[in-house]
């Protein structure tokens, strides 16, 4: 084979880190200058990169600034446990890559993400990380003309604007109103924070409407009472729902399990039984349950791992290694004592995987 070409290819960084049986991060801390390699390891890998004729890309969609080693992270808020557990799934691996992550805010306003969009693209970052899939028209222009390596996180696209790693919301809240639906539920209500905020969250709404629209149920009431999902709104929402209606629900789907706990909480101040009375379920499958006595309905969805699949895809993309461009995260249902029990003979499965995310 002659030196410089693997094939009639230029060499890549897998083609170094096979040869020297090691791992991409590593030659690429090597190529990096990073620390946590031996010296004898190093000269190896570099022996081995000069040999293939291999050298790192420099051009747009790899590191844009000369060894940017910064990745920048856009979430909504603070405030919600998901987006924490995510990123506890993404530092491990940036770390030993070499990478330093910098944080911002959107407080689920697109034109705020854009103008951090505008701030990032002009430090030159190695990579940014999106949560959602919902930007304004000219942040999404910028990211792809930059072309800085991008991550979407949290919800799913097969077009992202680069790479995407997330959960079907939309299928997560059809497959929890279907299971509602099984276990005899019909006069259903969601309470959520206010309509249009969180476009994740009102994905799994309409996930949730079309289950019952399927059993001839056409209407779904929603109440909303703030901005933030919390126990606090959750209870106060909760009280709402219970106390408005003549003919009131019998099952309660919230936002999340903080907001689900909050209307946990509001029906034993009102002295209804749950699940007899009423029905709660939650989403997310927070921490929150393994305390309970009562665990809440609720899906389970993969945070940390979601983060760590994200993570690595970002750190490949930027190395200029292959990596998949999107992946749908599986979702799984879990059925706790918030609601009646499963009969045996409904056929109905709790799990929903990657592949059974999607509409229609």
């Amino acid at each position: 084979m002659p030196e410089g070409k693997v094939g009639r290819r230029p060499a890549k960084i897998e083609d170094v880190a096979r040869e020297a049986g090691v791992s991409i991060m590593s030659v690429s801390r090597v190529m990096r200058g990073v620390e946590g390699v031996s010296a004898k390891r190093r000269t190896q890998i570099l022996a081995i990169a000069k040999r293939l004729g291999y050298a790192p890309n420099r051009v747009a969609g790899s590191l844009a600034a000369a060894n940017s080693t910064l990745i920048g992270v856009s979430v909504p808020t603070l405030f919600e446990a998901v987006f924490a557990e995510i990123f506890a799934g993404m530092r491990d691996i940036f770390s030993k890559a070499g990478f330093q992550t910098v944080m911002d805010t959107t407080e689920y306003q697109p034109d705020r993400e854009r103008r951090w969009v505008s701030r990032m693209v002009s430090w030159h970052p190695a990579g940014i990380i999106l949560s959602g899939i919902d930007h304004t028209n000219r942040a999404r222009r910028q990211l792809i003309d930059a072309g800085i390596p991008t991550l979407e996180i949290w919800d799913h696209t097969d077009d992202p604007i680069d790479l995407c790693v997330g959960v079907d919301h939309f299928a997560a809240g059809r497959a929890m109103g279907r299971h509602l639906v099984a276990l005899g539920y019909r006069r259903p209500a969601y309470v959520g924070i206010e309509s249009g905020w969180d476009l994740r969250a009102e994905a799994r709404y309409d996930g949730f409407c079309e289950a019952f629209a399927e059993k001839g149920i056409d209407r779904v009431p929603d109440y909303r009472i703030d901005r933030r999902a919390s126990f606090e709104s959750g209870r106060h929402a909760a009280e709402r729902a219970l106390g408005e209606q003549a003919d009131a629900p019998d099952v309660l789907y919230f936002l999340n399990d903080h907001m689900a706990f909050g209307g946990l909480m509001a029906c034993e101040t009102l002295g209804l039984d749950v699940p007899r009375d009423i029905g709660i379920a939650g989403f997310n499958g927070l921490n929150i349950n393994a305390v309970l006595n009562k665990p809440l309905t609720t899906s389970i969805t993969p945070r940390t791992l979601m983060g760590a699949t994200g993570a690595r895809m970002l750190v490949a993309k930027i190395l200029g290694a292959r990596t998949e461009k999107s992946v749908c995260m599986p979702v799984e249902l879990f059925a706790g004592a918030t609601t009646r029990p499963l009969r045996a003979s409904s056929g109905f499965r709790p799990v929903i995987g990657a592949g059974a995310n999607k509409r229609g």
